[in-house]
């Protein structure tokens, strides 16, 4: 009977273990900084132009990251939480005040962000997605 318990607590241990390294990857795979290189009518010029970036490098605490992101005018900040291996949640999203010449990108970014549900890390690449299928796509600003 005490071989049967330390064996269940030893695997149960190491589910744990298991569960836990895991989830610091997908953690370090989405702690980044993320150039964007697709979104809705934007050609990749534009993107590239207006220095268009989210910043999810700060810590985790609690599932949730305080993001940062940049569309060419205001610096902008949010609260991203993890939920899931693929879901994600974007609240209090909030920018400075400027106004600039051209606002279209970032009001449409803004607009689009609030609504994100979905996110996936295939490589280098961060694919961001609400519940209709809109996507916003970035690039590892890190990756050559």
């Amino acid at each position: 009977m005490k071989k049967t318990i330390s064996i269940f607590i030893g695997f149960l241990c190491l589910g744990l273990i298991l569960n836990c390294s895991s989830a610091k990857i997908n953690n370090a795979q989405i702690q980044r900084q993320w150039m964007l290189v697709s979104f809705k009518n934007f050609t990749k010029e534009e993107l590239v132009k207006s220095k268009a970036e989210i910043n999810l490098t700060s810590e985790i605490k609690d599932k949730k990251i305080q993001g940062g992101a940049f569309m060419g005018c205001n610096r902008m900040f949010f609260t991203a939480e993890i939920k899931s291996k693929d879901k994600i949640e974007i609240s209090g999203v909030g920018s400075t005040l400027m106004a600039c010449e051209n606002m279209k990108l970032e009001d449409e970014f803004s607009k689009e962000f609030k609504k994100v549900k979905n996110y996936k890390v295939e490589g280098h690449f961060l694919t961001l997605s609400d519940e209709e299928g809109n996507q916003m796509k970035f690039i590892a600003a890190d990756w050559d």
